[in-house]
């Protein structure tokens, strides 16, 4: 199957060892402002800590897990909560512009600048060995970072209000992503990461 043949909107992002796709502004059930502070408002935002490399760090921004199932990285296990009706709808179209299913989503909520996201990999074995990840944001713009494990060639992707990235096949084999802090003045922005946990 074709990755990319029942996505009609998103286009193809050219990149060795993996696949890239986004669409820069997907459909949503609202405006994107409303949809940003509806999912602010009523979720249930966690300060979670996190082990890297044996130590243990309080992660720059809150998340919230939803889905189906549960999911455990860095040390850190998330129960899931039950997809609300926005995020339900949200997943739907992201599941018809990328043609695959997804049945968790982590939401990311950056509150400033100085909230971020260390260089990693989406690799955990509940993914399976080639995840299908598709990433929706809304709000302000940050620069998204992908760094080649072997070569160390670097990608960077602006992700604008309501953009949709789909990422794909052995990306998250041979490739690290991340978001920087930034020292510019900088609103809210909202992170949702659809997957599939087997």
């Amino acid at each position: 199957m074709d990755l990319f043949a029942d996505a009609d909107s998103l286009l193809p992002i050219p990149i060795e060892d993996g696949e890239l796709a986004m669409l820069a502004r997907m459909p949503l059930p609202a405006a994107s402002d409303a949809v940003l502070q509806q999912l602010i408002r009523e979720t249930p935002w966690r300060a979670d800590t996190i082990v890297v490399y044996g130590k243990r760090y309080l992660q720059p921004r809150l998340s919230a897990w939803y889905g189906e199932a549960g999911y455990t990285y860095s040390g850190l296990t998330l129960r899931p909560a039950p997809l609300t009706p926005l995020l339900s709808q949200l997943r739907a179209t992201v599941e018809e512009l990328t043609g695959h299913r997804y049945n968790s989503v982590l939401l990311n909520y950056y509150r400033d600048g100085q909230d971020s996201m260390g260089m990693h990999s989406d690799d955990e074995p509940e993914l399976g060995p080639a995840p299908a990840i598709a990433s929706l944001s809304l709000g302000a713009t940050r620069t998204f970072i992908l760094r080649h494990k072997t070569s160390k060639r670097s990608v960077k992707l602006d992700l604008t209000d309501g953009s949709l990235l789909l990422m794909a096949g052995a990306l998250q084999t041979h490739w690290l992503h991340g978001i920087n802090k930034t020292s510019k003045s900088t609103n809210p922005r909202l992170n949702l990461t659809f997957r599939f946990v087997f």
